[in-house]
């Protein structure tokens, strides 16, 4: 079992709300953690993936939230009973200085939308548990949010990930399941993934018509190829000979399922006229963007079309991830101004500083690779912090370039 680093935050904002909704895709681990918890502090657990349980929550939500009396209590996959939130709105409104009662996951983000946010005001902290991180496989304490806002890049020499390495992190993603079986039953694996559950929650999340069991099976590769580029719904829509809505529709549940994530673009209101306003995609875990793109092993993958796009969409989730149990809370963009002068990631944080982050797969590092870096330092002005540029190398160098000072850091870092 993999040390989880979101696992003291859950138990942290437990005992300051009553109410916690951990969510995040299938099989990231959220039950594991949450029996874990629910054992650690005296916690009931009901999954309502249990037929009986959620029979007996849907058709008395009141009675089954008051069954449980004073307990507090763990709900697994909550997404299936929404109808539960009065209920439990109306228990926590009465429990006044009581906090913990409740932890929800749900691997559907159900309170993203405007009524069911509106529904508990004030009354619960919300987490999202993604698939491992680097970090948490190697069980290294280094968080890479934390590192770059800190901002001591000092030279020196460590640990590399050359190309096949880096690509065997791709290829493999974070899902805990699948680190330990081999080529075959790792297939296996991601096709039940796919087939038995991911269009199981999609018909849940969306009233489908007609034959949406096709199209979403042939967008979701599509999607997978798209993975570290600009998102573009005519583009797609004319591939696959479907409606610009419908398409922009299945985007938006399949990010409330966690599969994919659009990324907004860094800008700011006197500059919008010179960058492209168009999200980016990133596919949530690589490893499950690799196997709908059938790139079975690692030398497919680096001589495949799609290596540049999934190692940034990887080390972009890298951010997402270690965000979530970093010291400093940010914002994550990408830059692109009308010259396609672009920066794979921006950090924002609270006062409005940016850090850029390009990433790059080769092993050496030259003064032009940080263009875009520079572009963004010119956009930004006095908001520009730092940027640096990750690779397959193994030193930490500076490089000064037009008054602003960069660094190129190892990917071997991000571990």
């Amino acid at each position: 079992m993999y040390p989880r680093r979101m696992t003291p935050i859950v138990k942290e904002m437990l005992s300051a709300f009553r109410i916690v909704y951990l969510t995040g895709p299938r099989q990231a681990g959220k039950t594991t953690m949450a029996q874990s918890i629910a054992k650690d502090l005296d916690m009931d657990y009901l999954t309502l993936d249990n037929p009986a349980i959620r029979a007996s929550a849907e058709s008395d939500p009141r009675g089954f939230i008051q069954s449980l009396g004073d307990r507090c209590a763990v709900l697994d996959e909550f997404q299936y009973t929404p109808d539960l939130i009065p209920a439990i709105k109306e228990a926590s409104d009465n429990l006044r200085n009581k906090k913990g009662k409740f932890l929800l996951t749900g691997s559907a983000d159900i309170f993203r939308s405007a009524q069911t946010q509106e529904a508990l005001p004030g009354h619960m902290a919300r987490l999202e548990l993604l698939p491992l991180s680097l970090s948490e496989m190697s069980d290294q304490a280094l968080n890479i949010v934390d590192y770059l806002l800190e901002g001591n890049f000092q030279p020196k020499q460590g640990a590399s990930f050359n190309q096949a390495m880096m690509a065997e992190k791709v290829l493999f993603g974070g899902y805990p399941e699948p680190q330990s079986k081999s080529p075959r039953t790792r297939r296996m694996w991601y096709q039940s993934y796919t087939e038995g559950r991911l269009l199981k929650d999609f018909e849940n999340l969306y009233a489908a018509r007609g034959d949406y069991h096709s199209k979403l099976k042939a967008m979701m590769p599509c999607l997978a190829g798209l993975s570290g580029n600009l998102l573009k719904y005519s583009n797609i829509a004319n591939d696959l000979e479907l409606n610009d809505k419908l398409v922009k529709s299945y985007v938006e549940i399949m990010e409330l399922m966690f599969i994919v994530k659009r990324v907004p673009s860094y800008l700011k209101n006197r500059s919008k006229r010179l960058v492209v306003n168009m999200p980016k995609i990133h596919y949530v875990d690589t490893g499950l963007a690799c196997h709908l793109l059938g790139l079975r092993t690692k030398e497919q993958l680096l001589n495949s079309q799609f290596y540049g796009g999934l190692l940034e969409s990887f080390v972009f989730m890298e951010f997402c991830k270690q965000r979530g149990w970093a010291n400093e809370e940010v914002g994550l963009y990408h830059f692109r101004d009308k010259r396609q002068h672009e920066v794979d990631i921006v950090l924002e944080r609270d006062n409005g500083q940016v850090i850029g982050v390009e990433v790059k797969a080769a092993a050496t590092v030259k003064t032009q690779d940080f263009k875009g870096l520079s572009k963004l330092a010119a956009f930004s002005g006095s908001l520009f912090e730092s940027g640096v540029l990750f690779y397959t190398g193994e030193d930490i160098l500076p490089f000064m370039i037009e008054g602003h000072r960069y660094y190129a850091l190892p990917l071997s870092l991000l571990t």
